[in-house]
């Protein structure tokens, strides 16, 4: 078993335990997360396929749609609004 099936292996099960906390808890653990899913991606596709990649990218891409979508609009420049569980 290759490395990077490992790493995507413990990504997972990091993201499982994430999605147990409540949600003011999983900022930080979600964020490192998120920024840590294209690196494995890419390693994924380098070692298997893009195939496998392009899966891995679909599986990522359908477990963060919320924060993307919110990156997005913060991007375009416009002010999203936190749900108020996140709101300080």
């Amino acid at each position: 078993m290759s490395y990077s099936l490992i790493a995507a292996a413990f990504w997972v099960i990091l993201g499982t335990i994430t999605a147990l906390l409540p949600l003011r808890r999983q900022m930080w653990p979600g964020l490192t997360l998120l920024v840590l899913a294209p690196v494995i991606l890419v390693w994924l596709s380098v070692d298997h396929g893009l195939w496998i990649g392009a899966l891995g990218a679909a599986g990522f891409v359908s477990m963060f749609r919320n924060p993307l979508r919110y990156l997005w609009a913060r991007v375009r420049g416009r002010n999203p609004q936190l749900p108020p569980e996140l709101r300080r």
